[in-house]
């Protein structure tokens, strides 16, 4: 019951208050950072090809001296790219006013190039602000560039659809430049109204998984519109990126524009156009532009739907919950099963290594799985169980030590009571000048002095705990623990009842039962005191039990319990003594009862004779 107190129920207890913890969005914090942390860790992917950014920056301003960028430069900027025949061209540059000069020439590339697309806001910020699409540009080449930011301020998820505040249908920008270039290889993008799987965006058959409220780390999060978590490209430099004068004075490869996804954005902190997350290697600060951002979902759509690069991946809620508990129990079992501090300790954080390394290869592999209420559980539970097998540990030791205090006591009651008798009586008749050595005692009580010594010996050879799987029944005689312990509880009966004891001369009748007992768990050591028990008990029938007939001894496992009994009609065990006092025996019994959590009972029958019983339950875990 104790390792259940100290050890279990805490164990169960911690797995119910982490899973109450995480469906209160208390984790959730903690789960996103360690999501964080292992996609920064995730081995290295190569440079998307597909996809070139043109990153205006600072240098850029500063030789057009002119911001925002005049509709002119972008003008002269797209009829560049075009030269080199890219797939698509996507504009991630606001241009709901004009910017002159140069506005006509802007017009005029809009309505020539049909594989531009541009951008909008289409939902309210703070202010309620929203941005109207391209001046001249048709509807269709527009997506939005709503972002979608955590409450830690960091982007995990990305926005493919949405509806703006006259519940209007848009779709982003990412989704219609992906749409562009699959169509090239004989792929369609469409939405489907399913009715088991609901709203759906698919490539011909290829669906794009939609994030769910309580998907991954997260609990409650909105999910409005189309959101699905970004599988970030993992790389430092996971895009090529070069600069509008890069592009002006053709200082680019042509390969990397032709049939490619070319991106225009802004990449200067001064302009402000820059998220933040921890989820992408970065070389300092975790400072991510927003072209960037709209490069990695496009990104991971193409790669989708051409190479099967997952997305990333969650289970149902219900698995998810499994996945944590099991954990837990895990760890409850294992301290039931390991006896040693020291291995459980080593166990345990092995295991803890194993589940974060498990978790790890898990989400290289895009799916994430509960991460931090799984460790809590694995380490609030390690600590409770390694402190519940410590204090089992002490108390194994505890017993032990009672045990062989009542040896040091018994070895000393007989060195007093027959060795050093002996020895006075000598001593009394030399000191009485007596002629010792022609007495007819003499030389019989230096025999039985011998026979005493020898038999402290034995007491204390039979009683060494250490562990052993030999058994002395006598000194001559030994027997081997590793047989079925009904055959050599058997074998002890054999033996003692041999013996020279007075009242084993008058029974006329022995029941004897010997049944297989279940093992499970027994150490040599317990099995060495179960034999020991049975000897005491049988031993206090020869000595004590006068005018005993009828002896019934019986070994058996019966509804979960081994039971050993052994019971006489002699007299009575309230007319063997008055006093409470407790035989070596006796505490033997009771220690052992300890030791195997059951129970030790000696009780008088009717009419007369006295039953002695050992039992413990085969269900219970033995010190």
């Amino acid at each position: 019951m104790k390792i259940w107190r100290i050890g279990v129920l805490p164990g169960i207890a911690a797995i119910g208050l982490t899973i109450i913890a995480r469906m209160l969005g208390s984790l959730q914090s903690l789960e996103l950072a360690a999501y964080d942390t292992f996609m920064r860790l995730r081995p290295d992917e190569p440079i998307d090809e597909r996809i070139l950014i043109v990153g205006i920056n600072e240098e850029d301003i500063r030789r057009i001296k002119q911001y925002p960028i005049p509709d002119g430069e972008i003008a002269k900027l797209l009829r560049t790219l075009q030269s080199y025949q890219p797939a698509a061209i996507g504009l991630d540059i606001y241009r709901d006013i004009r910017v002159p000069p140069g506005h006509d020439e802007l017009a005029s590339a809009f309505q020539d190039m049909k594989n531009i697309v541009g951008i909008k806001k289409v939902l309210p910020d703070i202010s309620g602000m929203t941005v109207n699409p391209p001046l001249n540009l048709p509807s269709k080449q527009v997506g939005f560039v709503d972002t979608l930011v955590d409450r830690d301020g960091k982007q995990r998820r990305t926005l493919l659809g949405t509806l703006d505040l006259k519940d209007k249908w848009h779709l982003s920008l990412s989704l219609k430049l992906a749409d562009i270039y699959v169509k090239k290889q004989g792929i369609s993008w469409k939405e489907e109204d399913n009715k088991n799987e609901g709203y759906l965006m698919k490539f011909n058959s290829t669906k794009i998984p939609r994030f769910l409220s309580n998907d991954g780390g997260y609990i409650s999060e909105d999910n409005g519109g189309y959101q699905t978590l970004i599988n970030f490209r993992s790389n430092i430099k996971p895009f090529r990126i070069v600069s509008l004068t890069d592009i002006n004075n053709k200082k680019v490869d042509a390969s990397w524009i032709r049939d490619k996804i070319v991106l225009i954005g802004l990449t200067t902190p001064s302009v402000k156009d820059y998220t933040f997350s921890d989820t992408i290697k970065t070389q300092n600060i975790p400072l991510v532009y927003g072209v960037e951002i709209h490069a990695h979902v496009t990104s991971q759509l193409i790669n989708y739907v051409l190479n099967k690069r997952p997305f990333i991946n969650t289970w149902t809620e219900i698995w998810e919950y499994v996945w944590i508990i099991s954990w837990g129990i895990i760890v409850i079992v294992l301290g039931r099963k390991i006896r040693s501090p020291l291995i459980l300790i080593f166990s345990i954080t092995g295991m803890i290594i194993f589940f974060i390394t498990l978790s790890y290869f898990l989400l290289t592999l895009s799916l994430w799985t509960p991460f931090i209420p799984s460790l809590l559980i694995l380490v609030i539970n390690g600590f409770s169980i390694v402190i519940a097998a410590i204090d089992r540990y002490e108390e194994n030791w505890r017993l032990r030590i009672q045990v062989q205090k009542l040896v040091i006591n018994k070895t000393f009651d007989i060195i007093h009571n027959g060795p050093l008798q002996t020895i006075a009586r000598m001593i009394k008749q030399v000191e009485e000048n007596q002629e010792i050595y022609n007495t007819q005692n003499f030389l019989p009580e230096l025999h039985q002095l011998n026979q005493d010594l020898r038999g402290v010996y034995k007491l204390v050879k039979q009683e060494n705990f250490i562990e052993s799987n030999t058994f002395y029944i006598n000194q001559e005689q030994e027997i081997d623990l590793k047989k079925p312990l009904h055959e050599v509880l058997n074998q002890v009966y054999i033996d003692v009842f041999d013996r020279d004891f007075p009242c084993f001369k008058t029974i006329k009748i022995n029941v004897v039962n010997f049944q297989p007992l279940n093992e499970k768990n027994l150490s040599a050591e317990l099995k060495h005191s179960i034999c020991r028990f049975l000897e005491e008990a049988l031993c206090n029938v020869g000595k004590y039990a006068q005018n005993t007939t009828r002896l019934e001894i019986s070994c058996d496992c019966k509804k979960g319990k081994n039971i050993i009994i052994v019971k006489d009609n002699g007299l009575g065990v309230d007319k063997v003594s008055n006093s409470s006092y407790q035989g070596f025996g006796t505490q033997q019994a009771v220690t052992l009862a300890k030791q195997l959590r059951g129970k030790f009972e000696r009780f008088a029958n009717s009419p007369k004779g006295t039953t002695c019983q050992l039992s413990w339950s085969i269900h219970k875990r033995w010190l």
